[in-house]
């Protein structure tokens, strides 16, 4: 039987990959931008990726695993997200909180912070 060994939580680590995120989400607004009307729901989904990364980033929540988690779940928690350049509010709120959820995932398993790529 193998056994699970829990990577230690590196904050600088999360702190890199929440700023190659954002640079991506940016890169992926304006070409949805360039897009026209038709993606307009890849610029929702790239701008709540932004959003989420970005508020994240902000403070010393991404020094400690605990704290990260505990700062995700008080966003999901929030009712309503306000952020620029959204085209759907609701699109955009479900959106905003799938991005929660998939970050809480990889905070609950410490994996895919070392996954820098623009595509992931």
């Amino acid at each position: 039987m193998a056994v699970a060994v829990q990577k230690a939580w590196d904050g600088g680590i999360v702190r890199t990959w929440l700023d190659s995120r954002i640079v991506a989400a940016r890169a992926d607004q304006v070409a949805a931008e360039r897009g026209g009307r038709a993606l307009q729901d890849d610029c929702d989904k790239a701008t709540a990726e932004e959003m989420v990364c970005t508020l994240m980033k902000a403070g010393a929540a991404a020094d400690a695993q605990a704290s990260f988690l505990d700062g995700l779940r008080l966003l999901l928690d929030r009712e309503d997200y306000v952020w620029r350049g959204v085209y759907d509010d609701m699109r955009f709120d479900r959106h905003v909180r799938s991005y929660i959820r998939k970050l809480a995932r990889m905070a609950k398993t410490n994996d895919g912070f070392g996954k820098t790529a623009h595509y992931q």
